[in-house]
């Protein structure tokens, strides 16, 4: 019989480092749900991130080990508790908007 160990948030790890607020690494990385050069929502080990700021870029994405560069100038980034699922809209929606 298999038993499943639930990890909490103080089990998980996530880091960030902000250089100069125009440079800012995230580990902990699950997925990016929505992005453009003023906001960027990732859900992260420890809850949902939203970064917000001017000309934001991702410059690596490396889904496999959870790692994220951000360029841009980097206004603010908060965590909320809960994780934001990708809305899967249409074609027709998608080309309307």
């Amino acid at each position: 019989m298999e038993v499943k160990k639930e990890l909490k948030i103080e089990d998980k790890k996530s880091i960030l480092m902000l250089e100069n607020r125009k440079k800012l690494t995230i580990n902990g990385v699950i997925e990016v749900v929505n992005f453009n050069e003023n906001q960027i929502l990732l859900n992260t080990d420890v809850g949902t991130m939203v970064v917000k700021g001017q000309q934001l870029k991702m410059n690596k994405l490396d889904v496999q080990n959870g790692d994220v560069i951000i360029t841009g100038k980097v206004d603010s980034f908060v965590y909320t508790s809960d994780k934001v699922r990708a809305k899967k809209d249409s074609i027709i929606s998608r080309l309307f908007r």
